[in-house]
């Protein structure tokens, strides 16, 4: 299942899209952590990290980070283990991956998309994605990946911002996300790159499948303990848990 319809500006395909998203994350790496910074009001540390903790996290996990880009979500990870030893980072982007060692010197790092992971089977306690769901190219094909890599009884945490259908907040966040973000992303990074980058993001946010659909998806593959919390109306935290008796080879 495609998390969106194909951005036709941007490709024609499924086929052309990953290749399309790799070099555009690679062109804004410089940018992103400042950028993502002051989009989210500097709240991001504090909630990548309690985000982890409130769902399951705990020290001597091993934990693997989808779409790391440049390592966010497994920063606030290595403040929950103690370390990044046991966190093993997978993204497309060597742009965006380049930047992890910085905050987490001791992490593995891969190059590798959610639907093919470079990884084997039933290795790991807690799989986390942050806001980067909307750039896999199939959803079951992904969550089906996801299950093979967790251990039984493993968990998956997914972050991602959710459009609101209606009201005045799914009006202030078209405005915020389609126009204020971008156009403040080009004047503080003076990157045309770096605003491809964030219009892209509504692009994909406007077109995003609704939460029903991504927790029918995690679902078929197998998952248990399924649900969604949302929070403020705007983000999502979804998560899942592979049964205990399940093995994958």
């Amino acid at each position: 299942m495609q998390p969106h319809a194909p951005i036709a500006q941007r490709y024609q395909t499924d086929a052309e899209k990953p290749e399309y998203v790799e070099k555009l994350f690679d062109a804004g790496a410089n940018y992103y952590d400042r950028t993502v910074g002051w989009g989210f009001l500097g709240s991001g540390k504090f909630y990548r990290k309690w985000a982890q903790q409130k769902n399951g996290l705990k020290p001597g996990m091993e934990v693997l980070d989808v779409a790391s880009g440049t390592g966010l979500v497994a920063e606030a990870a290595s403040r929950v283990l103690g370390g990044g030893k046991n966190i093993t980072c997978v993204d497309p982007s060597r742009g965006m991956l380049s930047h992890v060692s910085a905050k987490v010197p001791d992490a593995t790092l891969l190059i590798g998309r959610a639907d093919a992971l470079p990884v084997e089977s039933n290795q790991f306690d807690f799989l986390t994605m942050g806001y980067a769901l909307r750039h896999v190219g199939d959803l079951d094909i992904a969550f089906a990946e996801y299950f093979r890599a967790l251990k039984p009884g493993g968990k998956v945490l997914l972050l991602e911002v959710t459009k609101p259908q209606k009201g005045f907040r799914a009006w202030l966040f078209r405005v915020y996300f389609k126009n204020i973000y971008p156009g403040f992303t080009r004047l503080f990074t003076r990157s045309a790159a770096a605003k491809e980058m964030m219009v892209y993001y509504w692009e994909t946010m406007d077109a995003f499948v609704p939460p029903e659909q991504i927790l029918a998806s995690l679902n078929r593959v197998g998952f248990e303990q399924v649900k969604r919390i949302a929070l403020a109306g705007l983000f999502s935290e979804y998560t899942a848990v592979k049964p205990a008796a399940a093995s994958t080879k």
